[in-house]
């Protein structure tokens, strides 16, 4: 998908550094695919402390028979 965002001239020479890519298309890929990622497993934490896997691995574990 192309799009048009205006990222800050400093910003993007940070990402450049950071990242380790010279071109914009991949700096900011690998950027918003870790964001991605972040939240994923953020969200998957959160499910773990309230106990949503509670069992899984115990045998007879029904997944099917949580309660979302």
């Amino acid at each position: 998908m192309r799009i048009t965002v205006d990222v800050d001239d400093a910003v993007m020479k940070e990402l450049a550094i950071i990242t380790g890519h010279t071109k914009k298309s991949p700096a900011i890929n690998m950027v918003l695919e870790d964001f991605v990622k972040r939240a994923k497993c953020k969200e998957f934490g959160r499910l773990l402390f309230e106990g949503a896997f509670d069992g899984a691995f115990e045998p007879g574990y029904d997944p099917d028979k949580f309660d979302k």
